[in-house]
């Protein structure tokens, strides 16, 4: 399969490396990092090492792929669209954080969209190198539920390149799911400075819990089946299994870089029927950190 993964960060580095191994893949990202991939490849380093050879650029190659895997941060999703949108391409897979995103991208594209959650960890350490820093899960389907072919072909696609794929008729469920986990996740490591595994116990985990639970009380009024003991489960289950990892959030406040919390925390806020505080706190508190450092 020809795969374009756009938005070569972190995760969309690991996911090339990995599909590179089975697959002719070309990663568009940033320089000096993309220009390193083209001159001595791609070194993915930790749970799994590899040296891979995937094109990589700047911007859209104008040539034909089977599948556009897009990685960008959700403020970026409207950009992705407008570079895929002359490109000829059979289908596009979000593995995005938040609420939206797919919608934004089918608005804007004549091919079918996929949506997708990721729960592998990954580090960009520097041009050219990539750490693997935790065996996780993609989970892939039609946005609004059911079976598509285009899902089973992705499926099969990334099983043969070594990457635990399930193709879901439930990604309605799963898309609420996966925000309950980064709402609770996500912006409580990134305030507290904190590695995952510091929301097992203690004072941070019960907010991150709270925030999971928030976020299923607003699925249900939309109404998605998603219980406040999932969410709460969900998000221990997920920081036990990633407790050496630094959440997302937290590498975009490490770096100084604006982070997601409109498409997460705060697209609970503006989903809710009723008041949910502690997800409010968390993105006014990030909100702010992201003003004061003219970052919005």
């Amino acid at each position: 399969m020809r795969i374009l993964v756009f938005g070569a960060g972190s995760l969309g580095s690991l996911l090339g490396g990995l599909l590179a191994r089975a697959h002719d893949v070309t990663l568009v990202g940033r320089d000096p990092h993309a220009e390193r991939v083209r001159e001595d490849g791609l070194r993915v380093e930790g749970e799994v090492s590899a040296h891979v050879e995937p094109a990589a650029a700047t911007a859209v190659p104008a040539e034909r792929f089977d599948l556009a895997v897009v990685t960008v941060k959700a403020f970026d999703t409207d950009a992705a669209a407008a570079a895929l949108a002359s490109v000829d391409l059979d289908g596009v897979l979000s593995l995005q954080n938040g609420l939206g995103n797919e919608e934004r991208l089918a608005d804007a594209l004549a091919c079918p969209v996929l949506a997708g959650t990721c729960t592998y960890g990954a580090r960009l350490r520097g041009p050219g190198r990539v750490d693997y820093t935790g065996i996780g899960e993609v989970v892939l389907g039609p946005p609004g539920g059911g079976t598509s072919s285009l899902a089973d072909r992705v499926g099969t696609a990334f099983d043969a390149a070594g990457i635990e794929t399930t193709v879901a008729t439930d990604m309605p469920r799963r898309r609420w799911e996966k925000l309950a986990v980064n709402a609770g996740i996500n912006a409580v490591t990134a305030l507290a400075r904190v590695e995952n595994g510091a929301l097992s116990e203690g004072p941070a985990g019960d907010t991150a819990r709270r925030a999971a639970v928030e976020t299923a009380a607003v699925a249900r009024e939309r109404g998605i089946d998603l219980s406040d003991e999932t969410a709460a489960d969900e998000v221990e289950r997920v920081a036990d299994a990633t407790a050496a990892n630094r959440s997302s959030m937290l590498q975009d406040v490490d770096a100084g870089d604006r982070t997601e919390v409109d498409a997460i925390n705060g697209a609970v806020v503006e989903r809710a029927e009723e008041p949910v505080p502690v997800n409010e706190t968390l993105t006014a508190l990030l909100r702010a950190w992201e003003r004061e450092r003219g970052l919005r």
